[in-house]
């Protein structure tokens, strides 16, 4: 009783020293780096060695459960250094047992631990030769075919992880810029390819301790043979017999000892490195595999069932395997018929809807249609001969220049746009790409994926062989040239362009023209939120008070439509709140908004010489858009201008343009800034590009140069 009150009351006092050894792994850990390093030098009485060697063939088997458990190689990343440590006891409880066989040998079997005694006892048989023999057949198992075959695959998982390394990684660019994935499993992935790579590497470093400890071993058990003879007949007075006899059972002893732990150890590296590219346990990806045909099942049975029949064999033996391999194959064919009849959502129960045990199975078609309403707000689909594009070897890749267009988007408007998905089409000619904003095309052209795309900025007409067409942004002539007139086509001052740059080209335009309806509510409260903490006491008041989510949205895709950058958005938000205090008409807050960045759109507008070239719309336009502006609802005005005028409108804004595009000028249209969101309503219409402001957009410090007037 009082013994099991004392086992009680020291219980906790166990647990608290077992908390204590783990929240200090790591002094433990370097002590017993530390500890076997010092059994190389330090005699070991034979008792502590069979604890130790039993401690070694623990360690060995628990690698090999351990390997045969995990999911795949990079959940055990560290095995090369559990490689090393385990070599390293091994070796150091050599050197120990070899000490004690020399010094005390002549004391009899026993001399270094009855663990060795047991090993050398139970493989020899009574025979010297026969411990002889099965000792050099386990180690040229463990040195010749494991060893050798592991470091060999080690070796070639390293070269061509690493070589693979470039393509995987242009592989996870591809997915991102494709908004497959995010930018957090863009990471991850991106990790585990750094792992894998250091890993397959350090096991190919790590495959040479296991070839080296077979070679010391065999070293090893070799000098403990010859000296142990020379020592036990020349210094501790024995027979050449009694010799042979004891320092063999000895040597073979420690020999296996040694041996079968660096035989399980290199079994389980074996089983490791072989594991590449299969993800379950080792029973899974074996058994799985091998088990996936029953016709190969069946064919074995029946060739054992022949074999079995063949006089001269034993028939028991092969007939009894062949009827486990033929019931096997029988029992997966079976299950594989009922898989192939059963009803989605009904296994084993073809053609009675309802049954039984089956209630929630339909839930994976419902999830599939939910899927099908997803669309995509911008997507690139390509026809099956432009996919080279996306690994384009002959300068930058689609998916490289895609992604380099969304970060300058984000620095010129201040807006990202959604992640571009890149689709293939097998419905599109093999050349034709097509650029779809949700689900609508917007966009289409023809490339050749091995040609380069030249112009001439001259107008003149390009003397190259090669096929001519039409550029697809713009629709200027050009000709498509192999890939060697490249040099010819530079030094002719010609506009050289590869088909990535092409299609990107073509995709930043659309992207731009569009880019209003890409700015949704969910992408405006996003840019909301994440303005610096300092600007959200100024949010806080402005919304919902003043104007909501909505009415910023607006806001934001009118200054969009016109390529005016909203990266400034403090500034933004500052003057909606301004002129949200005098009226709720989003077109009258816009143009307070433009004219609060004045600076910005001047600084934009301003050519290569430093001035901001001007046509000024004449008094009489002036008085006849104001004429024409009439009142709606509350503060909303609309434009009743006869259709007459519009045309009349129409053709001066086109001839004057076309005379000043003749002298290399793209002047700025200014109005008044009562009319000038009508007068832009109708420019845009026809000259998308043309540039509409008003006085009040003109910065003070701002140089103007005035070209004419409309």
């Amino acid at each position: 009783m009082a013994a099991e009150q004392e086992i009680g009351m020291n219980l906790p006092t166990l647990q608290m020293g077992a908390r204590a050894v783990m929240r200090r792994s790591d002094i433990f850990f370097a002590l017993g780096v530390m500890a076997i390093l010092m059994v190389l030098l330090v005699p070991v009485p034979k008792q502590l060695l069979d604890l130790l060697l039993s401690l070694s063939i623990t360690i060995s088997v628990l690698i090999l459960m351990t390997v045969l458990f995990i999911d795949k190689p990079l959940n055990l990343s560290s095995f090369p250094t559990i490689l090393l440590i385990a070599t390293m006891l091994r070796l150091s409880l050599n050197i120990a047992s070899v000490r004690l066989i020399l010094s005390q040998g002549n004391l009899g079997t026993d001399a270094a631990g009855h663990v060795i005694q047991a090993f050398g006892s139970m493989v020899m048989a009574g025979s010297v030769l026969i411990g002889g023999i099965i000792f050099a057949i386990l180690t040229i198992i463990n040195f010749v075919v494991i060893t050798k075959g592991s470091g060999r695959i080690a070796e070639v998982s390293a070269r061509f992880s690493l070589d693979a390394m470039p393509g995987k990684q242009m592989a996870v660019d591809a997915d991102l810029s494709a908004g497959l994935i995010d930018e957090k499993t863009a990471k991850a992935r991106r990790k585990e390819l750094e792992d894998e790579s250091s890993f397959y590497g350090a096991m190919d470093g790590a495959s040479k301790f296991v070839r080296g400890d077979a070679i010391a071993g065999l070293l090893i058990t070799f000098i403990n043979f010859i000296g142990g003879i020379i020592i036990g007949t020349i210094q501790k007075n024995l027979t050449f017999s009694q010799a042979l006899q004891t320092y063999t059972v000895l040597t073979i002893g420690d020999g296996l000892v040694s041996q079968i732990p660096a035989l399980i150890v290199s079994t389980a590296a074996g089983l490791l490195v072989t594991k590449a590219g299969v993800s379950g346990s080792a029973e899974k990806a074996v058994l799985g595999q091998l088990g996936r045909s029953p016709s190969a099942i069946g064919i074995t049975s029946g060739l054992l069932f022949f074999m079995g029949v063949m006089p001269g064999l034993p028939a028991l033996p092969f007939l009894f395997l062949s009827g486990v391999t033929g019931y096997v194959a029988w029992m997966m064919m079976n299950a594989q018929k009922k898989e192939a009849t059963a009803l989605p959502g009904q296994p084993g129960k073809p053609g009675v809807p309802g049954a039984p045990g089956v209630a929630g199975e339909a839930k994976p078609p419902e999830e599939q249609v939910t899927d099908s309403l997803h669309i995509d707000v911008l997507r690139l689909e390509l026809g099956y001969g432009l996919l080279p594009l996306i690994n384009y070897q002959k300068g930058h890749r689609l998916t490289e220049q895609i992604k380099a267009l969304r970060k300058q988007m984000a620095r010129d408007l201040g807006f990202i746009i959604p992640p571009v998905r890149i689709q293939d089409n097998m419905q599109l000619p093999p050349n034709t790409y097509v650029i779809k904003i949700k689900e609508v095309e917007t966009g289409r052209g023809e490339v050749k994926a091995d040609m380069l795309l030249v112009m001439n900025p001259s107008g003149g007409k390009i003397t190259l062989p090669g096929e001519e067409t039409t550029e697809p942004t713009f629709g200027l002539p050009a000709m498509w040239i192999p890939d060697t007139f490249r040099e010819e086509a530079l030094f002719k001052n010609f506009t050289v362009v590869d088909p990535p740059t092409v299609v990107t080209t073509h995709l930043t335009e659309v992207v731009k023209d569009n880019m209003p309806e890409m700015l949704s509510y969910v992408e405006t409260q996003k840019l909301i939120d994440e303005l610096p903490k300092a600007q959200q006491k100024l949010v806080s008041e402005v919304i919902p008070t003043q104007i909501t989510i909505s009415g910023v949205q607006r806001v934001l895709q009118s200054l969009l439509a016109e390529h005016i950058s909203i990266r400034d958005l403090p500034t933004i938000i500052e003057a909606i709140a301004e002129g949200s205090r005098a009226t709720q008409n989003i077109t009258l807050i816009t143009e307070h908004v433009r004219a609060r960045l004045s600076r910005q759109i001047s600084h934009a507008s301003t050519v290569d010489d430093g001035y901001i070239p001007i046509i000024s719309l004449s008094p009489q336009w002036e008085q006849t858009f104001s004429e024409a502006l009439s009142s709606a609802t509350g503060d909303e005005r609309i434009l009743s201008l006869a259709p007459s005028k519009i045309q009349e409108f129409i053709s001066i804004v086109r001839k004057r343009y076309d005379q000043f595009a003749v002298q290399g000028e793209t002047p700025v249209l200014l109005t008044s800034p009562s009319i000038r969101p009508y007068v832009r309503s109708i420019i845009e219409r026809f000259r998308p590009s043309t540039i509409v402001l008003s006085q009040n957009e003109i910065h003070p410090r701002a140089k103007i140069k005035t070209l004419g007037q409309l």
